[in-house]
């Protein structure tokens, strides 16, 4: 089960990586018409409802892109088996539709219904595109009906079982949907201290992969809280609207980096550039884009104990940022960039108070940090026992691609001993036959953040923002 989860979790980053273009159009959009939020500028206006476009679709993306990461071999069908489920589902459910089959008025139609059009929905329906596909992409069929054989009856079989789905939505979504707006509203009723529950928990399950189902029912529409899509779009409450993003930027920004100056400086002296060559090139991804996994995984397994740190400093972050009221929102992560696009947002409100916040949190992370791997000895990169990093060859940070494979590949036991390959935006994910011939010092000669071992036949390997590239070597050599 958990390895369902965290390939789901990895599904969902198909989607999420089209964040970023909606982040940089609207951005820009609002600092050119930042009072008019494109009624004062036509090139404003093309902007904002460009960006708006795939943020008021996210809905859809999560169904082709779940459809897409679920299959098996990754094949578009599935995408479009995705589309078909989304558009079976939400048709049948729609105010409109359950007002018919109900005959009653559609003002009595349960409220649950007027959010059937969410990031929910898309993910249940990429699922059961994915599934169906999984299941179905080899049947053949007699000679009469074969040219609906194969991947063409995937459509045909995901509309028939999304039609399944929807008569069982058409009786447990109310509950689920209600149950999901409790939640919401537990945490928000607690104002400072839901934004750090909330944060907290953010950091705590990225581990497992997780992270993503709880950012839906707060980021996005799923129960009514739409902290993302209400801050680019201007229409949520000013001064609350982006209190769920907003804590990220100190640690993302100037945390995370801090802590990464301190392992550095606690490193063995031997080790300083090996240390370096890691850690530096994570802190700048954490700085610049927001993309942390590479940091957080260099030590998460080496240090347990201080990732938990990690996780209750961003939840202390989050309750400072929303109790002193400012606010800044992200399409895609809290880093440099899209703090800066976000700037002009109708919902930003003193995102300038976030910098003088930020250096205090990186003075606590890095004084913080040195004090627990200094006085635990913990193991964070370049303190690891000699022996285990005798051999190591900091090959990634060189651009060697193909070395960085070529090391990898080796320390999974050979291509014989490798399944499947795929990749999310910062891991490559790994389907193995025997793990008693995966050597993880091999592995980490090649300058990677980490790795994880799902299940005894699966492996990841955290490379960072580079993987796609390690990715298309090491699919060569495969």
């Amino acid at each position: 089960m958990m390895k369902y989860l965290q390939r789901l979790g990895k599904s969902l980053m198909l989607p999420v990586a089209c964040l970023p273009v909606a982040s940089i159009l609207m951005g820009i959009g609002y600092w050119i018409d930042p009072s008019g939020w494109g009624a004062n500028n036509v090139i404003a206006a093309f902007l904002l409802k460009a960006g708006g476009a795939l943020i008021d679709n996210m809905a859809i993306l999560f169904a082709i892109g779940v459809g897409v990461g679920m299959a098996d071999d990754n094949d578009g069908t599935a995408g479009l088996a995705g589309l078909v489920s989304w558009l079976t589902i939400t048709t049948l459910l729609a105010p409109g539709s359950v007002a018919f089959f109900k005959g009653i008025p559609v003002e009595e139609v349960a409220a649950a219904f007027t959010k059937i059009q969410t990031q929910f929905t898309g993910i249940l329906s990429g699922l059961i595109g994915a599934s169906c596909y999984n299941k179905f992409k080899g049947t053949k069929l007699p000679d009469a009906l074969s040219f609906f054989s194969g991947k063409r009856c995937v459509a045909i079989v995901t509309a028939g079982c999304s039609i399944i789905a929807a008569l069982v939505m058409f009786f447990i979504w109310p509950i689920i949907y209600g149950g999901l707006v409790s939640f919401g509203e537990s945490i928000v009723s607690t104002g400072a201290v839901g934004a750090g529950i909330y944060a907290f928990l953010n950091r705590l399950l990225i581990p497992f992969g997780l992270h993503h189902a709880l950012n839906s029912v707060f980021w996005f529409d799923v129960a009514g809280i739409n902290d993302l899509g209400n801050f680019w779009a201007g229409t949520g409450e000013l001064g609350t609207t982006g209190m769920y993003m907003s804590g990220f930027f100190p640690v993302m920004m100037f945390g995370l980096p801090a802590g990464a100056l301190a392992m550095y400086h606690t490193a063995k002296d031997n080790k300083k550039k090996i240390a370096a060559g890691l850690l530096m090139a994570a802190a700048l991804s954490s700085f610049f884009t927001g993309v942390t996994e590479p940091l957080e995984f260099a030590f998460m397994f080496l240090a347990p104990g201080l990732y938990l740190v990690h996780a209750v400093l961003t939840g202390i972050s989050a309750v400072v940022v929303t109790l002193i009221g400012a606010r800044a929102g992200f399409n895609f992560s809290a880093g440099l960039v899209d703090y800066v696009l976000s700037f002009k947002a109708p919902m930003a409100v003193n995102p300038l108070l976030l910098i003088p916040v930020g250096i205090v949190f990186g003075i606590i992370y890095y004084v913080v940090f040195r004090f627990c791997i200094t006085k635990f000895n913990l193991k964070t990169p370049g303190r690891e026992d000699d022996d285990l990093e005798a051999e190591k060859k900091v090959v990634l940070s060189n651009d060697n691609f193909t070395e960085v494979a070529s090391v990898i590949l080796a320390g999974l036991g050979g291509k014989e001993n490798v399944t499947a390959l795929d990749n999310c935006i910062t891991r490559l994910r790994l389907e193995i036959k025997d793990y008693t011939k995966v050597d993880e010092k091999a592995i980490k000669a090649a300058g990677v953040a980490g790795i994880m071992r799902p299940s005894k036949t699966s492996v990841q390997v955290i490379v960072g923002t580079k993987v796609q590239f390690v990715a298309d070597e090491m699919k060569k050599m495969l």
